[in-house]
């Protein structure tokens, strides 16, 4: 549930509504897509905890060139800065098209401190009971969306099963695929599975099962958004106004009960996301820095106390708020989606050089079926991260 709810936010809510908005259910396929490489990825990952007893991050320190483990420290400063900055605005967003008589930025504030004060305070099983609440919230409303206005059960079966790319759909369905199911957040799971004490590899079924539930309830939610945005299509906003417009036209066509729903909805996806990067994604850095003050053969846990878990948890609360000066909420929370997705290549690499060696992981090593799924996902990631340069320098 946590990792679930974590890689849901504001960015793929907004990618999958315009999507849907723009071409309807051809494009549901995405999100199935989406979900089953991340599920690839984070099985990856979890296989090389459990086998080595140390972590992705871990092991790119301690066994790969130092460039590799520098590089992927820098990015993610810059990628929490972003991230953090979008996830305020889209809470802001969320909580504004709910109440609108406080602005998206103190909507945006009110949130990152209320979630910085429930991780300094709380513990990861009051983040666990949290996050099964706003996840159930969350796929409740927005199922019940789906069914109310669900446009034929033919095109929903045609696009789930048929994959097509429109006209000018291509950057939608990459902006689906890299944001459902989340990013960088993934690396997160193999600290939330320390703190269940899953650390053996027969631990290893019951982290597949966990894994198993958490992407087929992603997929679920990418689906029934697109298909709620494909049943009432509003006109595609690209302001403030991006949420307001699915909710309302909801409102027409089904009634108040579902725009209400379609709000709680969006509004449960963001804030749990947000909880999920400020819980766990301090463990990054915290654990980096630990890589770089203690020796390997004498780990030390990396622990919420520490101040580089704290540190790292206000850089993501507070200074990200700035981001909020631009005055373009739905512009950042779409950064969010796409800025995800070149992570994407690095980690399909890697997951493919390091899995596969026998004497490091030896029979939890990867199959050829996960071989095939990896080298599919750094091709997409990799044409993603391409064309999004292409676009950016032309």
């Amino acid at each position: 549930m946590v990792i679930a709810a974590t890689g849901l936010g504001a960015g793929d809510l907004i990618a999958a509504s315009v999507a849907g908005a723009r071409f309807g259910t051809t494009i549901l396929w995405a999100a199935i897509l989406g979900a089953l490489m991340k599920y690839v990825m984070n099985e990856g990952l979890t296989r090389w905890q459990l086998a080595t007893g140390t972590t992705l991050l871990e092991g790119w320190v301690q066994r790969l060139p130092k460039f590799i483990s520098i590089y992927f420290l820098i990015y993610l400063v810059l990628w929490s800065f972003i991230v953090a900055g979008a996830l305020i605005a889209g809470t802001g967003l969320a909580a504004h098209a709910l109440y609108p008589e406080i602005s998206v930025a103190r909507w945006g504030i009110i949130h990152s401190l209320l979630a910085l004060a429930l991780v300094l305070i709380g513990r990861y099983s009051l983040l666990e009971q949290l996050m099964k609440f706003f996840m159930g919230l969350m796929l409740v409303v927005v199922i019940i969306c789906a069914v109310m206005v669900a446009p034929g059960l033919s095109g929903i079966v045609s696009g789930l099963l048929i994959p097509s790319i429109p006209d000018g759909s291509v950057m939608f369905i990459f902006s689906i695929i890299g944001g459902v199911g989340g990013s960088v957040t993934l690396l997160c799971y193999g600290y939330w599975i320390r703190e269940r004490d899953w650390n053996q590899p027969q631990d290893l079924p019951r982290s597949r099962l966990d894994l198993v539930v958490a992407y087929v309830l992603t997929g679920l939610f990418g689906i029934a958004i697109i298909i709620v945005s494909a049943g009432v299509s509003p006109e595609v906003i690209t302001g403030p106004g991006m949420v307001l417009g699915v909710a309302n036209q909801l409102e027409i066509v089904v009634g108040p009960f579902g725009k209400w729903c379609f709000l709680v909805g969006f509004w449960s996806a963001v804030f749990s996301s947000m909880l999920g990067v400020w819980q766990g994604v301090p463990y990054l850095f915290a654990d980096f820095v630990q890589q770089y003050t203690y020796r390997p053969e004498q780990p030390v846990r990396v622990d919420t106390r520490t101040p580089a878990y704290r540190g790292y948890l206000l850089y993501l609360a507070l200074p990200p708020m700035l981001l909020l000066l631009a005055d373009e909420p739905v512009w950042l929370v779409v950064i969010y989606a796409i800025a995800g997705a070149f992570f994407m290549p690095l980690l399909s690499g890697l997951l493919l050089l390091m899995n596969n060696r026998r004497a490091w992981l030896g029979d939890l090593k990867n199959g050829l079926l996960t071989n095939l799924v990896l080298l599919g996902s750094l091709l997409v990631f990799g044409l993603l991260l391409y064309t999004e340069i292409v676009k950016q320098l032309g």
